[in-house]
């Protein structure tokens, strides 16, 4: 027998074995394409495909564009641009505390993504059509307005190079454990829409997460440029944050997981925003934040205060009183530099008798008035 009818032979005694058998059809469909979403009809078709392309999708008013609970592994390719009708969504659960409530399920998201070992990815624009609910007063008031994207349950994940663009209001929502993010563009530049501007548009809302991760990311909005309200192991590096009330810790207090802890965020610009790096703890709350540290960043055209940390925090503005039920310990800013406006502080602390081992190394702001350190002594800091 030859060598190559020995070959044959043997490849069909495998075959006859089960050990080279063909793949299901579900396998030959997603290696060799993915299964392609271009009008929102077509979702639910998707779902347990383990390779999903978004393409060019007019996502109707009121409806959420949902990809939750997707397969392990499965990659979500966002191409073209992904649109949503306008709505005015149904309002608050509680209406006598808009501080510390949560959003009813009908008040969006536009997009949510869940699952585990989960990859977003494509060059696609994603569009929340923000002008359409901008008024100024946000998620404070006003038309009501869906939150944008919920990371929740998406662990173990990564999101990359998409582009985020005209949220409602916040931009992504993160609920997460080991989510990498990375490469993003996020872009309120827009701004002002038939009814007013943009309020409340924080790019990245952290919470009850572990091992979050984002980087070389590119923010333009109108709040926060990153806030963390809780969570640990949280990491942010290359981030551009421009227009945005800082790279932010908290609000903490007054939800139900109070403690941030283990926080670094290094190499990183902040222009022509509201704030450069903040701690805000809400007054007369409980919980804690320890382990933070800023490191070289660089800010310019900062309208208010450098750096702040603050114990007085309300929605409504700073109470001027600290109070002591959120503690801060162990927050260490080396390497910040740049500049603040001629009416801004360079740095403004205000602390009860909660805070605790504060260094300050390498802190180089000019522009506005040195401020006030209250309540705290800060090592490398007079």
């Amino acid at each position: 027998m030859s060598v190559k009818t020995s070959a044959i032979a043997a490849a069909a005694a495998l075959l006859s074995q089960g050990a080279l058998a063909a793949p299901s059809l579900a396998s030959r469909a997603d290696a060799a394409s993915p299964c392609v979403i271009s009008d929102y009809s077509q979702v639910s078709g998707c779902l347990k495909s383990t390779a999903i392309e978004v393409n060019n999708v007019k996502v109707p008013a009121g409806e959420t564009l949902t990809l939750e609970k997707l397969a392990k592994g499965t990659t979500v390719t966002f191409t073209g641009t992904t649109s949503f009708g306008y709505k005015e969504w149904p309002g608050w659960v509680d209406l006598s505390d808009r501080q510390l409530a949560d959003y009813n399920p009908q008040d969006g998201p536009l997009l949510s993504i869940s699952g585990t070992g989960v990859t977003v990815t494509g060059s696609g624009i994603i569009d929340g059509n923000g002008p359409q609910y901008w008024d100024g007063q946000g998620s404070n008031g006003g038309i009501t307005k869906p939150k944008f994207f919920s990371a929740h349950n998406l662990d173990s994940s990564t999101i990359n190079g998409i582009t985020l663009k005209n949220a409602p209001i916040q931009f992504m929502s993160i609920q997460s454990d080991d989510l990498t993010i990375s490469g993003l563009t996020i872009d309120n530049g827009a701004a002002s829409g038939p009814n007013g501007v943009a309020h409340n548009t924080d790019a990245f809302d952290i919470g009850s997460s572990n091992g979050v991760s984002i980087s070389n990311t590119k923010v333009n909005n109108q709040d926060d440029c990153v806030a963390i309200n809780s969570g640990t192991n949280i990491e942010m590096s290359g981030m551009t944050c421009n227009g945005s009330h800082g790279l932010s810790i908290g609000s903490v207090g007054g939800r139900s997981n109070n403690v941030v802890e283990n926080v670094s965020v290094r190499d990183s610009t902040i222009t022509n925003g509201q704030n450069g790096l903040r701690i805000k703890t809400v007054s007369g709350a409980t919980g804690s934040v320890s382990n933070v540290t800023w490191s070289g960043v660089k800010m310019s055209g900062i309208t208010d205060y450098g750096i702040v940390i603050q114990q007085d925090y309300l929605n409504g503005g700073p109470s001027g009183t600290p109070t002591n039920g959120v503690t801060i310990d162990g927050v260490t800013v080396s390497d910040v530099t740049g500049s603040v406006t001629s009416k801004a502080q360079e740095a403004y602390v205000l602390c009860g008798t909660g805070c605790s081992n504060f260094k300050f190394n390498g802190v180089s702001l000019t522009g506005g008035s040195k401020g006030s350190v209250k309540g705290v002594t800060i090592a490398g800091y007079s």
